[in-house]
């Protein structure tokens, strides 16, 4: 009720009808501080309101779909062309069906890792896992990426808060590996094509980034593991989703993409306007905001041809690091983060933290050092 009461009254102060058609000619007062509270409520309800944190999809597709009404862009055109991208339907396919044959072929998953641990630790297990996943993401796509690995958390013995820091360490590390190729994730694809580049130029460009930071993630797991004792050789029982569940999962994976295609479209009037032309130290913390926004829509509007190395390498970390801080910044989290049951508030917890530490460590590597 809290959500929609704050929505009411923002519709009542900041809309003119129908889709605010003149809103942009009227000034750009009134656009910024309308999607600068869109913006606010995107990232305060999910850990303010129970009921907007356990339906976190429909509530950022309303969002997205308020910050197109506000920004003056919801029109046909912009359904049709949300509605015709190939990538929506793929990704919800790749879940569909990998869930199910996860689901099959449960009993010999957990079979497989039970082998694994009888011979290999747990920690270095873990930091295997977080480390090839992380490279292997741009060959086999950061979404299935991130399905292989949900099933291989939900079946190996740690408690929860272990499971959780496990995840949300691993989906950053496939983040990162995933923009080395084109096929690995939208944002590298549309990288490659702005800049009109070969297939291996991402990973010449940013691969000594991009490698060193996912061993080491695979390295701070092992660090930060707490085991638990002598069970944790054996998996342990878990629920076992339902087909239901796995449908309902895609059906979910569909509106979330909805949701970051319609967050993009209607902040791209004040990207374009105040966003790209900034400085390139500045740009890269200001891509903190893909945290919650798609981050393949800010790089289409922000990267260039006629930028440097350094420009490009800043606005692609700054992109990749930040979209692992919350669970709308990228679609491995809201994948891994809904098979687990990780609420914002957990994911946020660590998630900020973390991608804080590592923007900076990075800041100093490609500014300062």
């Amino acid at each position: 009720m809290c959500c929609i009461q704050l929505t009411c009254v923002f519709l009542r102060i900041f809309t003119v009808p129908p889709l605010l058609p003149n809103f942009l000619v009227k000034g750009d007062g009134p656009l910024i501080l309308g999607l600068i509270i869109i913006l606010i409520l995107v990232l305060t309800l999910p850990f303010l309101v129970k009921p907007v944190e356990h339906n976190l999809e429909p509530f950022l597709f309303f969002m997205g779909l308020l910050a197109t009404i506000v920004a003056g862009v919801l029109r046909k055109e912009l359904v049709v062309e949300i509605l015709e991208n190939h990538l929506l339907y793929m990704i919800t396919l790749a879940v569909l069906l990998a869930g199910i044959l996860f689901k099959i072929l449960q009993k010999r998953v957990k079979g497989a890792i039970n082998g694994i641990l009888k011979f290999l630790p747990l920690k270095v297990f873990l930091a295997l896992i977080i480390i090839l996943l992380g490279l292997l993401s741009s060959i086999i796509t950061a979404i299935i990426a991130s399905l292989v690995l949900v099933e291989i958390i939900n079946n190996l013995p740690l408690d929860r808060r272990n499971k959780i820091r496990l995840d949300i360490i691993a989906c950053f590390s496939i983040g990162l590996g995933a923009a080395l190729t084109p096929i690995g994730e939208p944002l590298s694809t549309i990288a490659t094509s702005k800049l009109d580049v070969d297939f291996w130029y991402l990973m010449r460009e940013i691969g000594d980034l991009i490698i060193p930071g996912i061993v080491a993630l695979g390295l701070l797991e092992t660090y930060l593991l707490r085991t638990q004792g002598r069970s944790e050789t054996l998996v342990a029982e878990q629920e076992e989703e339902t087909y239901a569940g796995v449908i309902i999962r895609a059906l979910k994976v569909f509106l979330f993409v909805l949701a970051l295609e319609l967050l993009g479209a209607g902040f791209k009037p004040v990207i374009d306007t105040y966003i790209i032309p900034l400085d390139s130290r500045l740009l890269y913390w200001i891509n903190i905001i893909s945290a919650i926004l798609d981050n393949a829509t800010l790089a289409a509007a922000e990267i260039s041809p006629k930028m440097t190395s350094t420009q490009i390498e800043a606005i692609l970390m700054g992109l990749l690091i930040s979209g692992g801080m919350l669970i709308p910044g990228n679609i491995p989290n809201i994948v891994s983060a809904g098979r687990l049951k990780i609420t914002s508030r957990e994911w946020a917890a660590l998630g900020v933290p973390l991608g804080l530490i590592i923007l900076t460590i990075y800041y100093l590597i490609i500014f300062v050092l």
